[in-house]
């Protein structure tokens, strides 16, 4: 178990169960239940390791009905590099509790996975990733039971999906499915989780919403009336599974419109430049992976430090989108107006629309 002392919280990181704990704001010796802000160094950095998709001209993600946001069918930059990597692991030594290995492509198919793996895992940081299963193999099922803390397999509706899933499970890895609520895809999702249908012994389902970055188009994004959306959170609050069901930070503002049986308080809202940060293969960090197109809240860590990144004014206007967001809302202290770089997706129906932002990072 490891303990990180803020000043004026604490949050503490299993590494065997992957549990996390957080105090709320704590004054004169007392906890406060006040969710605390931000953390002062990223607790989770999501690494870009994959800088293309040797999948991706042939469009594998789009024809298993998921429209890839790192844009796989045009990214040709180089992985990134075991060195840029150390540096990485170095820095964050001691303060960060994970890495979520991901970048446009398998994580798993990085010509020096099994090395990027064990230096996580030699800094006391746990790696988890996230796999189409394309690649998959017995020997790479037995480095992440070795190393990792869990891996996730995307839904991609195939074969190769429901082999890197028991393959994974063989190897005792606990094992979780990323689906990708489209409107394409939301009714599947709904029969599935009525039939029982995912496949036996995972971990946890996680529904990851649809963004209108990269690939991912505006016309498959999930509209605040789409009836089966909200059957489909009914669903899940009312009935209990043999496995985890959870949804990413972006869902946030629906499931608080929607929720019904789930408890508000369980719910975290976005995290980007206040608890996690993305950085994309050659070494720039941003708020959230979301914006790898556009990067207009990027600073480069060939100049900077993760620390100077993290307290630069770039990482801090993205927060005062969060601290601007919606004053008049019941709601704003659970959600903070969602997120602030694709406001179609915050499906709340009452989200306000902060002011502009600055765009370049002048310390």
């Amino acid at each position: 178990m490891r303990i990180r002392k803020e000043n004026d919280f604490l949050s503490m990181f299993d590494e065997e169960t992957g549990r996390y704990l957080r105090t709320g704001i704590i004054r004169d010796g007392k906890d406060t239940g006040e969710d605390p802000f931000m953390s002062s160094f990223p607790e989770l950095l999501d690494v870009g390791i994959m800088g293309h998709c040797k999948h991706g001209k042939s469009g594998l993600c789009m024809k298993a009905g998921i429209e890839c946001y790192q844009d796989g069918l045009h990214a040709e930059m180089p992985n990134m590099r075991l060195q840029d990597f150390k540096e990485l692991v170095g820095q964050c030594r001691g303060k960060t509790y994970q890495f979520a290995l991901g970048g446009c492509g398998d994580p798993d198919q990085h010509e020096a996975f099994e090395e990027i793996l064990r230096l996580c895992r030699d800094a006391g940081i746990v790696p988890n990733f996230t796999t189409s299963g394309f690649g998959m193999t017995e020997h790479i099922a037995k480095l992440c039971k070795k190393y990792c803390g869990a891996v996730a397999v995307s839904w991609y509706r195939s074969e190769y999906t429901i082999n890197a899933i028991e393959l994974l499970k063989k190897a005792k890895v606990k094992t979780n499915i990323h689906y990708v609520l489209s409107k394409n895809t939301v009714a599947e999702a709904l029969q599935r989780i009525k039939e029982h249908s995912f496949p036996k012994g995972i971990n946890a389902i996680v529904f990851l919403l649809h963004k209108p970055v990269g690939l991912g188009s505006y016309a498959n994004m999930i509209r605040q009336d789409n009836e089966e959306f909200q059957d489909l959170i009914k669903y899940i609050a009312s009935e209990v599974f043999g496995y985890k069901v959870g949804f990413d930070s972006c869902t946030v503002p629906a499931l608080l419109r929607h929720s019904g049986k789930i408890d508000p308080d369980s719910l975290d809202t976005c995290e980007g430049a206040r608890w996690s940060a993305y950085i994309t293969p050659d070494m720039k960090m941003l708020p959230c992976s979301f914006d790898n197109q556009e990067q207009k809240w990027a600073v480069d860590l060939r100049a900077y430090s993760v620390e100077e990144a993290w307290n630069s004014e770039v990482f801090d206007d993205f927060r005062n989108q969060f601290r601007r967001a919606c004053p008049g809302c019941p709601e704003r202290r659970r959600c903070m107006g969602g997120c602030p770089i694709r406001s179609e997706i915050v499906l709340c129906g009452r989200r306000e629309t902060p002011s502009p932002t600055t765009t370049s990072y002048h310390p």
